[in-house]
């Protein structure tokens, strides 16, 4: 199960300089590193040993893997050799070409590529057997150091390799990226954008070109002028197509980068190019407006070295936008994050993080099928108020993203399939519930529902508020995840479950009622049997009484209250302090369980005798707790079965600590102004876990 996340408020996006070092000794790259050169001996890495558990998790090794460094590969072993090329990217046995391809996508970007891979590396003199990269990984730079043992089969790296046999940046890269996922068998299948995403910390869109929007030009213009990565694709109907090429001279199933956008004036009119580049850097489209094409003689050559157009063979060409669209069938956009761009870059992205998880019995409610669950899902509003520039709309970008399923990969977990709808905020604060999602339709929601480990998709709406849901599609799935709003205009977000509100009635005091009802004298003749001439009850004979009474109460559910219950009750009513209750205590108390009681049975909707936990919310809420996600995934967690159902019995020692915790934290706070330092949830989390 996911941990349960507690500060679930918006965040900033965290800068690549600040990245975590991640090795179990808390040391980092270069203290490792001197370590090594002070006591003469080469690094070997314990978090990812040698050896077949950082190969594969559900296979062994179909041939005898020898780990070997460089050294022992090559005479003259080089980190990287004449600059970081796409020819320095040659896959091997394993099927992570979606992670290839992003690496190939990331050579193009010199700065990028110096902050994923540190060029300060190399095999000179204070070389010690030890590298290290950085990834991003939801919304945090990790710092990941490996030894530089590489499994090789009679002499040869068996994966990632470079054309140029004495060069290691690649292959290091990948065993990096694979420490990360959990082995190199975690890597096997995947998508492209998931890799450059955590190569740039930025944000995935994928289009259907033959579906784009009306404004996909001006989508791909801005996404260039951000720096955004930007790679497209041509279907294939089977694995025959796969690199098949077209009578124009494009490659089916093969990655393509897009590396400019612009207009020419060509016979009196505008006409929008697309420039591509094959990664081949060869095999060129040969239809108009590429190398050789009659349209180029019609434009004059100032314009065509403003376009950088020249006619040589090397990948990359330019096409009439339209035909773009007829030949071309995807378009990955990895938007970057502010902190992935240059400080002069006029064009930036605006971000807002939260992490938050689902967890079953109190947030895992599943999608909007599964109304009597979808509301106790976790809610963000989002606050839209600048317009974009000449528009009348605000436009973002919603990315849900569930969180290290492919390291669990080998824990039998697999991508589960998430989205999210988008809802017009009703103009009241506080967590909506069932009646609002039955009465309301969705006013967006992400494309569909799928198992990737992250959903996105673009919206342009009015100015207003709005509530977002993130789901996973069947409930009772349990995951963390980081959601990401990347607006053109500042977004305010906030997570509607922020605050933590205690509404309880003043204590009542104990007062005779000089005529007692039937039911008063029924319980008096009980209470004095039990008592005994003192007419007080200890701990010991409170439980043996309300055990008596409760099972006998219809149309609940009821195990036993334990003593420690029973002593928390006499504490919550003791007025005199005597360690124990009077009868007109215990005629407080029994008032006080039977409006408990009543909220029971009213949140009992299947009116089985117990109380589904996604329901506690609501209750909770009826006895004069607002909590957030975070108390109440702990309450659930701590009181619910495994059919997510609460008895009485766990719903009223659910009060009583609360009440209690809520009386203390009163009394602490009028005593001493300083206390108030700590709130009222962080004192609930407190009493909850004693």
């Amino acid at each position: 199960m996911p941990y349960v996340y507690q500060a679930a408020r918006a965040r900033q996006a965290a800068h690549p300089g600040n990245a975590r070092a991640t090795h179990s000794s808390g040391k980092g790259y270069e203290q490792l590193k001197q370590e090594c050169l002070r006591r003469a001996v080469l690094f070997e890495d314990s978090d990812f040993p040698a050896c077949n558990s950082s190969l594969f998790f559900s296979e062994n090794p179909p041939i005898p893997f020898v780990w070997k460094r460089p050294g022992e590969i090559v005479k003259d072993p080089k980190f990287i050799l004449g600059g970081a090329t796409r020819t320095d990217i040659c896959q091997g046995d394993l099927g992570d070409c979606w992670l290839l391809a992003a690496i190939a996508s990331l050579t193009l970007n010199e700065k990028t590529l110096a902050r994923v891979v540190p060029l300060d590396q190399n095999f000179g003199p204070d070389y010690a057997g030890i590298f290290h990269f950085q990834f991003w990984q939801h919304n945090e730079w990790l710092d990941v150091v490996i030894d530089d043992r590489l499994p090789t089969f009679k002499g040869r790296l068996v994966f990632l390799h470079s054309a140029e046999l004495n060069e290691f940046w690649s292959a290091l890269l990948e065993k990096a990226y694979a420490k990360l996922n959990g082995s190199y068998e975690s890597l096997k299948g995947g998508s492209t954008i998931e890799a450059m995403e955590d190569f740039t910390g930025g944000i995935g869109e994928m289009y259907d070109v033959k579906a784009a929007p009306d404004n996909f030009y001006e989508i791909l213009e801005k996404a260039l002028k951000r720096c955004s990565m930007v790679g497209c694709s041509i279907d294939t109907s089977s694995a025959a197509e796969s690199e098949a090429r077209t009578p124009f001279g494009l490659v089916k199933g093969h990655a393509y980068s897009v590396t400019g956008m612009e207009e020419v004036s060509y016979r009196g009119r505008q006409v929008q190019l697309i420039r591509i580049r094959n990664p081949w850097g060869q095999v060129e489209w040969n239809g108009p407006w590429s190398d050789n094409s009659a349209e180029w003689r019609s434009v004059s050559p100032s314009e065509q070295r403003r376009l950088s157009q020249a006619a040589r063979d090397d990948g990359e060409f330019w096409m009439k936008f339209e035909d773009f669209k007829v030949h071309f069938d995807r378009v990955e956009i990895c938007n970057l994050t502010p902190d992935a761009l240059e400080d002069s870059t006029a064009h930036k992205w605006e971000v807002t993080i939260h992490q938050g998880s689902w967890v079953r019995g109190a947030t895992a409610g599943g999608c909007r099928n599964f109304l009597e669950t979808f509301w106790t899902n976790p809610q963000i509003k989002l606050h839209l108020t600048e317009r974009d520039d000449g528009q009348d709309d605000c436009t973002f970008i919603a990315a849900l993203m569930q969180k290290g399923r492919r390291k669990l990969k080998k824990l039998g977990a697999e991508m589960l399939t998430i989205g999210y709808s988008i809802y017009e905020s009703p103009g009241r604060d506080g967590h909506l519930g069932k009646d609002f999602f039955r009465y309301h339709p969705s006013k967006a929601r992400s494309k569909t529902y799928i198992n990737l480990r992250e959903v996105s998709h673009r919206f342009k709406l009015p100015p207003g508020d709005y509530i977002l849901i993130p789901t996973t599609f069947e409930p009772h799935q349990e995951a963390n995840f980081c959601l990401r709003i990347f607006s053109e205009k500042k977004a305010i977000t906030e997570d509607l479950d922020e605050n933590v509100a205690i509404d309880l009635p003043e204590p009542l005091h104990p007062t005779p009622n000089p005529q007692e009802t039937e039911e008063e004298k029924q319980f008096r003749a009980l209470f004095e049997q039990i008592s005994g001439k003192d007419m007080e009850i200890s701990a010991e004979e409170l439980e043996y009484v309300l055990n008596a009474v409760l099972k006998k109460t219809k149309n609940i559910k009821f195990k036993n209250l334990s003593l420690i219950s029973c002593r928390n009750i006499i504490s919550l009513m003791d007025t005199s302090g005597n360690g124990k209750l009077e009868f007109s205590e215990f005629k407080v108390f029994w008032e006080k369980m039977k409006k408990w009681i009543s909220i029971f049975l009213q949140f009992d909707f299947d009116k089985s005798g117990s109380m589904s936990s996604y329901e506690l919310r609501g209750a909770l809420k009826a006895a004069g707790y607002q909590l957030n996600n975070y108390l109440l995934q702990l309450i659930v967690l701590r009181y619910s079965d495994e059919q997510f159902q609460i008895e009485f019995d766990d719903f009223l020692n659910c009060l009583i600590r609360l009440e209690n915790a809520s009386r203390v934290f009163q009394a602490l706070s009028a005593k001493n102004k300083d206390f108030i330092n700590l709130n009222i949830g962080e004192f609930i989390n407190l009493a909850m876990n004693i």
